[in-house]
């Protein structure tokens, strides 16, 4: 990405809670990326994570604040008042905020400071009284509200119709240079061979933190509805961090000892080689049991050539066609799931080398992270130009 005169020199903050997993973490990356060889300074005010580390190879500098992501009324104000010195301090052109609580922080200061201010919605947020949707618009104040999938941007819609003329959708994106099959060596596969151990088989894996709306309670269960109709042959591992939720992680551990699948069904923790994961599996699934904003599995899968089955509602429907390059299944249908694993077995090698190409196809076309980047520094260029 060449240079960009408005945004040369230009210093641009980005808030989030953490560095530690997830879309919104990542894009906060590859957006930091993109500003370094735009010219401009790429600032994170974070409590930090295990991201770090690519958030400084990105170009990224951290400013460390640990109570970012509280939700006390007086931290956040207490935040607003270091942001808006902060803002002043290092020169700020723009803010850029990715989560509620910090967002609050952030729009105070931002206003203080008469400093352009960005919101991304990287999710959707329920809302049962008055006071939570007040606490939720504030995703929705931004100069410019960017929504990471049309699905997003209809709940935005429908939640806080006074942001609708400065709503803009910019998919989430897939690195398609990392997320590509000729990119993963030998090496990195052999590594992630030993770790899981080879299988002569079909090897579906579930990625995705360990928590319940992803569905890993709902793929043992389909796992054991698949085993009276394909007793060999298949594995399924999950592949996720706990991230403290230890009461799932042993429920569901028990879960899959009573349906005597534990030779069938595995949990593997955090992986850090997305694609060789990929590489390694022969089908991808999210069985969500909650809508994805967009679906960040799915379209990672699909970029490596690897048919997914997901399910029916939220961003994924933009991202897998159905029948075409992967398989939709309603959302807690356990037999609906079990059917579609029983499908992409079936279908055999061709058939699932056939899907995966296709959804490769697409979200190639689609959803990559230079078409993410690209679009927000013009979010930001044009922002910029308005307050020159």
């Amino acid at each position: 990405m060449g240079k960009n005169t408005s945004l040369d020199q230009a210093t641009i903050l980005q808030v989030i809670p953490d560095l530690d997993a997830g879309g919104a973490e990542r894009t906060t990356i590859e957006v930091c990326e993109a500003l370094r060889d735009a010219g401009a300074r790429p600032l994170v005010v974070s409590a930090g994570g295990r991201l770090e580390e690519d958030l400084s190879a990105a170009g990224g500098e951290l400013l460390r604040r640990a109570s970012i992501s509280s939700k006390n009324p007086a931290t956040i104000r207490a935040n607003a008042g270091w942001l808006a010195k902060l803002i002043r301090s290092e020169t700020i052109s723009l803010v850029h905020a990715r989560s509620r609580a910090p967002a609050w922080s952030a729009l105070w200061a931002a206003r203080r400071r008469k400093t352009p201010f960005v919101t991304t919605y990287h999710g959707v947020y329920g809302a049962r009284g008055p006071l939570k949707r007040f606490y939720n618009s504030v995703m929705a104040r931004g100069d410019v509200v960017i929504a990471n999938s049309n699905f997003t941007a209809d709940h935005v819609r429908g939640a806080h119709a006074f942001a609708a003329d400065r709503l803009k959708v910019i998919p989430r994106g897939v690195d398609l240079d990392a997320f590509h099959p000729d990119a993963v060596t030998e090496e990195r596969l052999a590594r992630l061979t030993r770790d899981w151990d080879a299988f002569d088989g079909v090897t579906l894996i579930l990625p995705g933190r360990l928590t319940a709306w992803k569905g890993q309670m709902d793929a043992a269960e389909a796992a054991g509805q698949l085993m009276r109709k394909h007793t060999n042959g298949w594995r399924l591992l999950l592949v996720g961090d706990h991230q403290g939720r230890t009461g799932y992680l042993s429920d569901l551990a028990a879960r899959v000892q009573d349906l005597g699948l534990n030779h069938r069904v595995t949990v593997r923790g955090h992986c850090r080689d997305m694609p060789a994961a990929y590489q390694f599996a022969d089908v991808v699934m999210a069985p969500s049991r909650e809508p994805e904003a967009f679906g960040r599995v799915a379209a990672e899968a699909s970029a490596m050539g690897k048919p997914v089955i997901v399910s029916d509602h939220g961003g994924q429907r933009e991202i897998v066609l159905q029948g075409e390059t992967g398989l939709r299944v309603r959302p807690g249908d356990t037999t609906g799931l079990a059917q579609a694993m029983s499908d992409v077995i079936e279908m055999g090698i061709e058939g699932r080398r056939k899907m995966g190409a296709a959804g490769a196809k697409h979200v190639r076309a689609r959803f990559s992270k230079t078409g993410l980047q690209a679009a927000t520094l013009n979010v930001y260029e044009s922002l910029l130009i308005d307050r020159a």
